[in-house]
């Protein structure tokens, strides 16, 4: 089973006043944790598979998907990085 990165956080400002700065940092929040559940899945999966627990279909799957999130978060990181540092070269 896949979990998408998306939290359902809407693109309109909040009434609390956070606005959208708070809904994409709620975003990446929801991002984070979801790379970091795809990893532990994984190591778990590991283990049980050296106690001799685990079907190596289940061990294959989980490490698959752990590896595939992770390029994902490595992947957004540079575009967060590029488009920061497109924003630093612009003139005001």
């Amino acid at each position: 089973t896949s979990k998408s990165i998306s939290s359902g956080a809407s693109s309109a400002p909040d009434e609390a006043g956070g606005g959208l700065e708070s809904d994409f940092s709620a975003l990446l929040k929801a991002g984070a944790k979801t790379a970091i559940d795809a990893a532990k899945a994984g190591e778990e999966q590991s283990k049980l598979a050296i106690a001799g627990k685990a079907d190596i279909r289940d061990v294959v799957t989980a490490v698959n998907n752990a590896e595939v999130t992770l390029q994902t978060v490595v992947a957004v990181r540079d575009k967060v990085i590029s488009a920061y540092s497109d924003i630093l070269k612009m003139t005001i």
